[in-house]
């Protein structure tokens, strides 16, 4: 079906719930010539005759009738189904389908949905921890929560959470045996358990404050894993220096089971960031939630 035959089913089934032309251009917001038109349109289209007009009243032919009966209840649902669509877009509702590295989690996001969902209990949530890029045309989710090193391109993005503090942890038995870097320049000669987005390839940069700015300095990757929790166990088993967020690692530290290192020397990560694809009608719960990251820090 053509696109103005579907609008002209929509005014035949106005018409026929008004009981006349000007009461559905009422109900529709159009001109009266309008409704007649698109009337003679589709009695046209079909070759049969819908109404009897006179100049007081309309009344449905019998044929009229039977498709009045039979295209009433598919109007009817497909009038549902636009009110629920405006509704969803005033009131946050529905799934917020969000993806997110495994190391956020513990940080701030766990944290954040409990409030999210507390705030707007008609939302529900679906929340992926994956590390690698994601298809946000594709993929099926509102928004991909992701550092500064995985934007997607030709998104919006948001700053959320916490800005992240760096350590460089090792534990006493791997200092006893390699020896206790005292520069940045002396980490080339360790041992790393480095870690990686998405695959081996891509590592994250080990990042210093200079004189002149920020400067890298990368250990001999020996280990290369996708999980924070995993390097802290590689780190506390004593298989190499690791570069870790500092609240990931400051109960083995407090614990004495590693050693920070090179204290006050690491550069700070950048917070993450929702990453959306457009901000034009934007789903209701994705602004909520929004707009609860950005009031929280």
């Amino acid at each position: 079906m053509k696109r103005n035959q579907l609008n002209d089913v929509s005014v035949f089934v106005e018409v026929a719930r008004s009981g006349g032309f000007r009461a559905a251009a009422g109900r529709l917001q159009i001109g009266p010539g309008s409704v007649s038109e698109a009337i003679k349109r589709f009695e046209d289209h079909l070759g049969a005759r819908l109404f009897e007009r006179t100049s007081r009243q309309v009344a449905l032919t019998p044929a009229g009738a039977k498709l009045y009966e039979l295209s009433l209840p598919a109007v009817t649902e497909l009038e549902k189904a636009l009110r629920e669509i405006h509704r969803d877009d005033a009131v946050p509702s529905g799934t917020l389908r969000l993806s997110a590295p495994r190391s956020c989690g513990a940080f701030f996001l766990d944290r954040m949905i409990t409030r999210f969902a507390k705030a707007y209990p008609r939302v529900d949530v679906a929340l992926i921890y994956d590390d690698r890029k994601v298809d946000l045309v594709g993929g099926g989710i509102d928004a991909a929560i992701r550092s500064t090193a995985l934007l997607e391109q030709d998104t919006h993005a948001v700053p959320i959470g916490p800005t992240l503090e760096m350590s460089i942890i090792a534990a006493p038995e791997y200092l006893a045996r390699a020896g206790r870097p005292e520069t940045p320049a002396d980490i080339t000669d360790h041992d790393g358990i480095c870690y990686a987005f998405g695959d081996e390839t891509r590592l994250a940069p080990w990042s210093f404050n200079g004189p002149e700015g920020a400067y890298g300095v990368m250990p001999k990757p020996r280990f290369v894993v996708n999980d924070v929790t995993t390097l802290l166990s590689f780190s506390e088993a004593g298989l190499g220096l690791g570069y870790v967020y500092t609240k990931a690692a400051e109960p083995l530290i407090a614990a004495g089971r590693v050693v920070a290192l090179l204290e006050g020397q690491t550069t700070p990560q950048h917070r993450y960031t929702i990453n959306y694809l457009s901000k034009r009608h934007m789903p209701a719960r994705l602004r909520a939630f929004i707009d609860l990251a950005k009031a929280t820090r």
